[in-house]
């Protein structure tokens, strides 16, 4: 498997050395906007150097993980897409489910396969969760709450192009950080039917929410609250919690730093990525897997903007 590297920051570092511990997967190419971490990451992966994204395109490859700012993901997935190639793409797939939408008939068009980051799908304990939901071990889904409680420096927002804008990261605490765990709610609970989300700029110097809360209803009839914030000094651990009418399943982790990121379980999506396509099967997050989470987390925005329950 031949693969291009689409973006050239911390997240598309991890995304070399997850590729580069699975055998047989050769990276060819990185592309990104800055030469001196573009150049870096090549030397790094044995590949070639690219600034220009239709030469990089152009590269002998049969898939590209995109890790470039979230507003760009769709479009240069399209483009890649057309090119034949598929492509896994950091969460969030974008950051309107309009984007998302002309990828996913860009992808349909083409023939070729889209999946997401999202990791924490194929983490031991969150797999062993959804088989104890499935076989009915904690009975009928009622309550659920997800905690996402970070902090993140001054610097992580204004030493970046992108982080903190509407334009680039489509929201802040809740569509960059949060998303993970609205995604692992709809993926244990299914579709959501309506949310009422409340957001605020509480510590830093930016234009979208470093804090958010939400209630999230879901046609299974179980409800969930959802907290997300970059401002809860000086961090705590990521918490799932999953109440049925026999049960409680709950689930927690350490909040990763800003710049570093275990590649181990984006390996594991690269390899159930790369087995569907050999198989002609769906990745464990494919792009209409993906699209779930941004359109609850749009609504939940509406939902701030509006006092009114919205429909994702």
């Amino acid at each position: 498997m031949r693969i291009g590297i689409l973006g050239a920051g911390g997240i598309s570092a991890t995304h070399v050395r997850a590729a580069q511990a699975i055998p047989g997967v050769e990276i060819v190419a990185i592309h990104g906007a800055n030469a001196g971490k573009t150049a870096a990451l090549a030397q790094q992966a044995g590949a070639a150097a690219f600034d220009d994204l239709d030469r990089f395109l152009a590269q002998p490859m049969d898939m590209v993980a995109i890790g470039s700012p979230s507003g760009l993901h769709a479009r240069q997935a399209i483009a890649a897409a057309r090119r034949g190639l598929h492509v896994l793409v950091e969460k969030p797939l974008d950051v309107t489910t309009a984007a998302v939408d002309q990828l996913i008939e860009e992808a349909d068009r083409a023939g070729v396969t889209v999946g997401v980051f999202f990791q924490e799908r194929l983490v031991p304990e969150i797999v062993a969760m959804q088989a104890a939901i499935a076989a009915g071990e904690i009975g009928d889904p009622v309550l659920a709450s997800g905690h996402v409680r970070w902090y993140r420096p001054p610097e992580y927002y204004s030493g970046s192009r992108w982080r903190g804008t509407w334009a680039l990261d489509g929201g802040g605490a809740l569509m960059n950080q949060g998303i993970h765990t609205v995604d692992l709610l709809l993926h244990l609970l299914g579709a959501a039917t309506r949310v009422s989300g409340r957001v605020a700029t509480r510590l830093h110097a930016i234009e979208v929410e470093d804090t958010a809360s939400a209630l999230i209803e879901f046609a299974g009839g179980a409800c969930a609250t959802v907290e997300a914030t970059t401002a809860a000094y000086p961090g705590f651990p990521r918490r799932l919690v999953i109440t049925g009418t026999r049960g409680t399943l709950a689930h927690e982790d350490p909040p990763r730093p800003a710049a570093v990121a275990d590649a181990t379980p984006h390996r594991r999506v690269f390899e159930d990525f790369i087995a569907a396509i050999a198989g002609g099967g769906t990745p464990a997050c494919d792009a209409r897997e993906g699209r779930r989470s941004v359109a609850v987390v749009e609504a939940i925005y509406r939902s701030a903007r509006s006092g009114r329950w919205e429909q994702p």
